[in-house]
């Protein structure tokens, strides 16, 4: 059964979406929206409460990796398209589990999501002014994903240092890096056709200022 697009818009009415790269700031704006006015966050993996004890290999091969894989030093060795494949089709996998759990949050509250639903999708079940793209250059994606303390980063982080050649491994997870952060790929995030940010400095603190941009796109000010 397909659910047509004007009934997900509905349910959806009142769900903010930010969309782009990594190191751009996404998360962070998401979490300081919900506190500044009010929203339910729905941050990073935030689907994967479900998702991860649902999907099957069968239904869902790329969400299912992690249990058919070999082990990590196969998840930080694959090519950088095979890597670039599988998080494409990660995150159109996923769009249903989170299309799903915002549907289960709609009647609780106006809510933000840091997102990776793919822009073909968003253009069905979001009004425009319901989706942000944020961006930032490949070299600060690459260059400084490992910079941040968060679990997952530092668990990949370990993992490198675990496999038979590091070095190695890390220059080819950089590779992986620099192909989903590819111009190809900003490129189309850029061309999506939404309100669209350009993160350039991450010398300056400029929270306050794309908080306010984003709340003023997505009318909440």
């Amino acid at each position: 059964m397909n659910i047509p697009y004007n009934i997900i818009r509905h349910y959806l009415k009142n769900v903010y979406f930010i969309n782009g790269t990594a190191y751009a700031g996404k998360s962070t704006m998401v979490h300081l929206l919900a506190q500044r006015y009010g929203l339910i966050e729905c941050g990073e993996n935030y689907h994967s409460r479900v998702s991860d004890s649902v999907a099957t290999p069968q239904e869902q091969p790329n969400i299912s990796y992690f249990d058919t894989m070999s082990g990590w030093e196969e998840f930080l060795n694959r090519t950088p398209e095979e890597y670039d494949r599988w998080i494409i089709g990660t995150a159109r996998e996923a769009a249903a589990f989170e299309i799903a759990e915002l549907i289960r949050l709609s009647d609780q509250g106006p809510i933000i999501v840091d997102t990776n639903i793919p822009f073909d999708i968003l253009r069905e079940i979001a009004q425009p002014d319901h989706v942000a793209v944020m961006l930032s250059p490949q070299s600060m994606s690459v260059e400084r994903f490992f910079d941040r303390g968060d679990p997952e980063k530092q668990f990949l982080l370990r993992k490198i240092g675990e496999c038979a050649d590091p070095e190695a491994t890390m220059a080819n997870f950089r590779a992986c890096l620099a192909q989903i952060n590819s111009p190809e790929h900003y490129a189309e995030c850029a061309g999506a056709g939404f309100f669209t940010l350009v993160r350039e400095d991450t010398d300056v603190d400029t929270r306050e200022e794309v908080l306010h941009r984003l709340a003023k796109h997505f009318g909440l000010e």
